[in-house]
């Protein structure tokens, strides 16, 4: 936690935009801790709250978009080649295309809440092939509503605490 503080009170706002962005891709960034963090910063008038959530959302939105394109690129193909080594056959990807394809909307906003699951579900939505502008307006209602959960937390759970 010391170090996520010490990167932004170094780097402000873009810090927390480029490690939303690069935790949501996938990379081992604690998305939930830092935006916890920012909530509190911003209690302590370190950070504007409102700039905070609204670079917050940026920077999850961008990593979603990120993932998504991947997946929508490369992603079905890749998986098809290597899927065996992390136990992904075609037959588990077939499944996976058709549980998606009923719950992919709801998956992807609740997928947030799941460490691991809030990555896969980008990939996934465009190895699919979701239409982008619908995956766009799901993607942005559960990062908003995310984004502001845990920056609240932040914010007003250190009185409840302390």
């Amino acid at each position: 936690m010391d170090n996520l503080e010490m990167i932004i009170a170094e780097y402000g706002y873009y810090a927390i935009y480029g490690l939303l962005t690069l935790g949501i891709i996938g990379l081992p960034v604690p998305d939930e801790t830092l935006m916890i963090l920012i909530g509190y910063l911003s209690s302590t008038y370190v950070l504007n709250i409102y700039d905070a959530v609204l670079v917050a959302f940026l920077g999850t939105m961008t990593g979603m978009i990120v993932s998504f394109t991947l997946g929508n690129k490369v992603g079905k193909p890749l998986l098809l080649k290597y899927g065996k080594w992390v136990r992904l056959t075609p037959q588990r990807l077939e499944k996976v295309e058709k549980w998606f394809k009923k719950y992919g909307p709801w998956t992807i906003v609740f997928g947030y809440y799941i460490p691991g699951v809030r990555h896969l579900t980008c990939y996934m939505a465009g190895v699919i092939g979701i239409k982008f502008r619908h995956y766009l307006v799901i993607a942005a209602i559960g990062a908003f509503v995310w984004c502001c959960i845990f920056i609240s937390v932040g914010f007003f759970g250190h009185r409840w605490i302390f």
